[in-house]
C-alpha cells in the first residue's frame, strides 16, 4: 500500500470567467499534517472545496487507491474524507451532542448504530464539549463552535481531515488548544490538510507545506525548510509580531 493518501493533480476551479485555482497539485501522505498558506483570495479555500466536491473542478483526485473526482460530497465522506469549512456550518438550534451524532450519518448509512465510544473520544479531545453536551450550539463561544465542528467531522472517522482556517477569529489561547488537538490527531493516525492564514502557526505544526498565490502553487517543501525560506519569512512570517503557538506547545 502506498503511503500517499491524497494525490490531487492539475486541479482548476473557475467561477464564471475567474479562474480561482489553476493547475494545482497537492499530495498528503498518511500520518502527515500538510498546510496550504497564501494571501487572502489566493484560492486556498476553493482548493479544499474542490477536493471535498463542494465546488466543481477539473483535474484528477485520487484518495487511497480510488479516483474520487466525480463522487458526491457524501460519498467522499464515506470514503474517509472530511472538511471543516471556515463557516463551521453547525446546527445552531441543536445541542452539542445532537450535532456530534449528525456527524455519524455516513456510518449510519452503512448500518452502524453504536457511536458512544466515538462521542467519548471527542469529549476527551475537547473537554469543554463534554461539559456543554446539552447546550445548544448557537450559544457556544467561537472557540467552542470550532471544537464542535472538528468533533463532528471526527465522528465520521475520517482518514483525511481538511480544516479551512481553523484559527480564524479565535483568541491565542484557544488557537493553542485547537492546534494541540490537530497534532494529537496526527498521532492517532489521521492525516490533515490545513488551510491557514496564520502561516507561522501552521508551519510550526506541519510536516509539509504549499504556498499558493494567484491560484497557483508557487512554492512547496518541508515545513521546516519553508520556515527558513527568505521569501516566505519576508512575505508571511516577518510581519507576525505576536507569538504563534509552537509545535511544542501544540503537543503539550
Amino acid at each position: 500500500m502506498t503511503d500517499i493518501l491524497l494525490d490531487a493533480r492539475d486541479i482548476s476551479v473557475t467561477y464564471g470567467k475567474v479562474e480561482a485555482v489553476r493547475g494545482v497539485a497537492v499530495q498528503v501522505t498518511r500520518g502527515q499534517i500538510v498546510t496550504v498558506i497564501g494571501p487572502n483570495g489566493a484560492g486556498k479555500s476553493s482548493l479544499l472545496n474542490a477536493l471535498m466536491g463542494v465546488v466543481p473542478c477539473s483535474g484528477r483526485i485520487v484518495f487511497g487507491d480510488a479516483e474520487i473526482a466525480r463522487l458526491a460530497v457524501e460519498d467522499r465522506v464515506a470514503q474517509g474524507v472530511c472538511l471543516v469549512p471556515e463557516s463551521r456550518e453547525l446546527f445552531a438550534d441543536m445541542t452539542v451532542l445532537d450535532n456530534l451524532v449528525l456527524g455519524t450519518y455516513s456510518r449510519f448509512r452503512k448500518g452502524e448504530r453504536n457511536f458512544k465510544a466515538d462521542i467519548e473520544t471527542v469529549y476527551e479531545l475537547f473537554p469543554r464539549l463534554g461539559e456543554r453536551r446539552a447546550q445548544r450550539a448557537g450559544t457556544l463561544s467561537g472557540g467552542e463552535r470550532q471544537m464542535l465542528a472538528i468533533g463532528r467531522a471526527l465522528m465520521a472517522r475520517p482518514n483525511l481531515l481538511m480544516l479551512d482556517e481553523p484559527s480564524l477569529g479565535l483568541a491565542p489561547l484557544i488557537v493553542r488548544e485547537i492546534l494541540r488537538v490537530v497534532v494529537s490527531l496526527r498521532e492517532r493516525g489521521v492525516a490533515l490538510l490545513v488551510v491557514e492564514q496564520n502561516a507561522k502557526a501552521a508551519l510550526q505544526i506541519a510536516d509539509y507545506g504549499y504556498v499558493i498565490e494567484g491560484g497557483r502553487v508557487v512554492m512547496e517543501g518541508a515545513a521546516a525548510e519553508l520556515q527558513g525560506n527568505a521569501r516566505v519569512v519576508a512575505t508571511y512570517l516577518g510581519a507576525a509580531s505576536g507569538k504563534a503557538p509552537s509545535a511544542a506547545e501544540g503537543s503539550a
